[in-house]
């Protein structure tokens, strides 16, 4: 579950560590730009994100940070870019558990390695996804949805791409219903979206945050959010496990890192900048507001102990799914 997912990140370590040194002193970093690569387009959750991290290094370091939009294959362009840069804490990357996680089994040649070629900062928010169909459908519920999916095998559902989150909760779907389904990969979710509107496919796994006005235009039924428990910008939409999945979850992650062998006084600044950052009130309303959950407690040791449970299971998930790439 979420919570104890959580709770097991702030638990593997205690808390920021004090500054010790002072050969790392404010006055020796940072001293020029920080790059903030986003592996997504602009306009994005992850980009939003990036440009909250970036302003908080601004005022809080006195830093000037750049964000950087460098999308491509699966997030893997603007992650190796970040692995093979120098670890002085001024070129960061804003990750998903697509970077850190999927794309370790998704890539049968990824060029960076999740768990060794990064440094973990903390983590930033978690990214609820829901089911949405075509409002012309008969099912109204998630029970009636799969009774609907099993009398008619094959039913096909959009994605955000091969191997993205929206692909393989999917695909957990299929599984975990016992319907036969078919994928068909998007450029991203909105486009998907737009094609469950317009009905030329029926069903999704979206994330919630660009759904949700569509959902309360009802231009898309929704029927039932991913998380554990109810989204608190939309608590009138069931969890999928209280409406008849006990145990689903799918729920995708942001966090920033930084390239391998970060001195530790560095990552300890940047961890308690970030730490600022998504316990300040307003923050955590803008983020709620945009149907993400802000995740407080994460530290560099209990964040880089997480990437390596996050790969372990999303492996799993992508190994039942057949998803692949190159």
């Amino acid at each position: 579950m979420l919570l104890t997912r959580r709770e097991a990140m702030a638990a593997s370590a205690g808390g920021l560590a004090v500054l010790a040194s002072p050969a790392w002193s404010q006055t020796a970093y940072p001293n020029r730009i920080i790059k903030m690569i986003v592996p997504y387009p602009a306009g994005g959750t992850t980009d939003l994100l990036g440009r909250l991290v970036a302003d908080q290094l601004k005022s809080g370091l006195g830093a000037t940070c750049i964000v950087e939009n460098k999308p491509g294959a699966g997030t893997t362009l603007g992650a190796n870019e970040v692995a093979r840069s120098e670890p002085d804490g001024y070129t960061l990357l804003m990750a998903t558990s697509t970077t850190l996680a999927i794309n370790k089994t998704l890539y049968k040649k990824l060029p960076y390695d999740p768990v060794k070629d990064f440094t973990p900062i903390a983590l930033v928010a978690a990214v609820p996804f829901a089911l949405i169909v075509n409002p012309m459908l008969p099912p109204k519920t998630l029970a009636e949805f799969i009774a609907y999916a099993k009398s008619n095998p094959g039913l096909a559902y959009g994605s955000a791409g091969n191997g993205s989150p929206q692909h393989l909760g999917a695909e957990m779907l299929k599984t975990e219903a016992g319907i036969d389904i078919r994928h068909v990969p998007y450029r991203g979710s909105v486009p998907a979206m737009i094609d469950i509107i317009a009905g030329h496919i029926p069903f999704m796994i979206v994330d919630l945050q660009p759904a949700l006005q569509q959902i309360r235009e009802g231009k898309v039924r929704v029927l039932g959010v991913t998380t554990p428990k109810r989204v608190a910008a939309a608590p009138d939409i069931p969890t999928l496990a209280e409406a008849g999945l006990p145990g689903f979850e799918l729920v995708a992650w942001q966090g920033v890192v930084a390239p391998a062998g970060l001195p530790r006084p560095i990552v300890d600044q940047l961890a308690a900048q970030l730490a600022k950052l998504v316990a300040d009130p307003a923050t955590r309303d803008k983020l709620t507001a945009l149907s993400l959950e802000p995740l407080t407690g994460s530290t560099p040791d209990s964040f880089a102990a997480y990437v390596k449970t996050e790969v372990d299971r999303w492996a799993v998930v992508v190994k039942n799914s057949g998803a692949e790439a190159e």
